[in-house]
């Protein structure tokens, strides 16, 4: 038997996808503009992502001065990047606002993020069960008819998360070990001759430290939604819901790679190209991939920490800009946004003398993030009602 045929033959059966028709496409376009609100984006950025940024994570962005242009006009390139393992997706929070403030939130440039629909269905896997973040911060739910859909977007670029949410589980012992790719973004590529540019995340990782993973444990906590539980020194502060979002000060440091064509590796149609000489080409970035975060991680790695500047701009902003202070920043952030932001008026937190108290009792649904194990059933059902019953707004 051919080499040909026994990696055909030792790939999963597969059935065939049929290709998402001109009409179905054109009816989804919805989805650009569902949620997605870019003044949501920069006031999100100035009140809260801005003392993340300067004094909590300190991130840096390598080579990211300029962002790549479209090989294509009518089709956006895709960004690609590594997830940091066992935590709360901080490190897609941390890349997009930071892009969109480097780039003074033009549309052009900004980020359009394919999430796992998990995250978007799940309250309890929004930042502090904030209705509609995700999306409203330009989130797409990852199906093959809205990243087809996304490839016809006439603004910004696209960013997926290859690994999936197997990325996000990953245990401390896999970090930096890129699990498996999902092909889809290979396929789209390869289909619209698209770039995929690869990035690497570095440090995320130490966001929650020697934290591991369990595939009985995850499987049986997937059924109410959540898609890992960490298991190691920090599991038993789980009892309080604010752990689930807590994050150490790692200084995550993003570092551009090289434009991947794909599409160039074969003379071959998208049509006519056989499931595994699409596997051979998803592997073949994903060892790419692997090398480049592997080069970044031993140039950018070392120190995960840096505590000297950490301990020289913590206190500025204490304790809005630590893990303590964000259930009320994000709550009151929430709270103004419906009342005012939508109206097209400036959201603005008080972050002045006293500030974590007087947002405390504005906000008194934030006791309930330090109350161990009830604190977490009285959340879940507001999640639940939030979700029921929303704003009563129309986005």
């Amino acid at each position: 038997m051919s080499d040909k045929k026994i990696k055909e033959k030792a790939l999963p059966k597969l059935k065939k996808r049929k290709a998402c028709t001109p009409e179905q496409i054109a009816a989804n376009r919805h989805i650009y503009d569902d949620h997605f609100r870019m003044g949501f984006v920069r006031q999100f950025n100035r009140e809260i992502y801005s003392l993340m940024d300067q004094n909590y994570f300190r991130p840096e962005f390598i080579g990211f001065e300029e962002l790549p242009e479209r090989n294509r006009p009518e089709h956006p390139v895709i960004f690609a990047s590594n997830h940091s393992g066992m935590a709360f997706p901080w490190d897609g929070m941390i890349f997009g606002s930071g892009l969109s403030k480097m780039h003074e939130f033009d549309p052009k440039k900004q980020l359009r993020v394919l999430t796992a629909p998990m995250l978007s269905q799940t309250p309890a896997m929004h930042p502090y069960f904030m209705l509609h973040a995700w999306k409203m911060a330009g989130g797409i739910d990852a199906s093959f008819l809205n990243f087809e859909t996304m490839m016809h977007y006439p603004d910004g670029q696209l960013l997926i998360y290859p690994e999936g949410v197997p990325g996000i589980g990953k245990g401390f012992n896999r970090r930096y070990k890129l699990q498996r790719f999902s092909s889809s973004f290979i396929r789209m590529s390869l289909k619209y001759k698209s770039d995929i540019v690869w990035y690497s995340t570095i440090n995320a990782e130490y966001v929650a430290p020697l934290m591991y993973s369990h595939k009985g444990v995850n499987k049986a906590i997937n059924k109410i939604g959540v898609p890992f539980l960490p298991l190691g020194p920090l599991t038993p502060l789980l009892l309080f819901p604010a752990a689930f979002f807590l994050s150490f000060p790692s200084k995550m440091t993003f570092v551009r790679g090289s434009r991947i064509r794909p599409y160039e590796w074969t003379d071959k149609a998208f049509e006519e190209l056989t499931e595994a000489e699409i596997e051979d080409i998803r592997q073949r970035v994903q060892d790419k991939c692997q090398e480049e975060l592997n080069l970044a991680l031993a140039q950018y790695g070392r120190k995960p920490y840096r505590l000297g500047e950490l301990l020289r701009v913590i206190f500025k902003g204490f304790p809005l800009n630590t893990p303590l202070g964000w259930p009320m920043l994000f709550h009151e952030f929430e709270k103004q946004w419906h009342q005012k932001g939508k109206k097209g008026e400036e959201v603005k937190v008080y972050k002045g003398f006293g500030a974590s108290i007087y947002l405390l009792f504005r906000n008194p649904i934030c006791f309930l993030y330090f109350i161990p194990f009830f604190g977490w059933l009285a959340l879940v059902a507001y999640g639940r009602w939030r979700w029921k019953n929303g704003f009563k707004d129309k986005e």
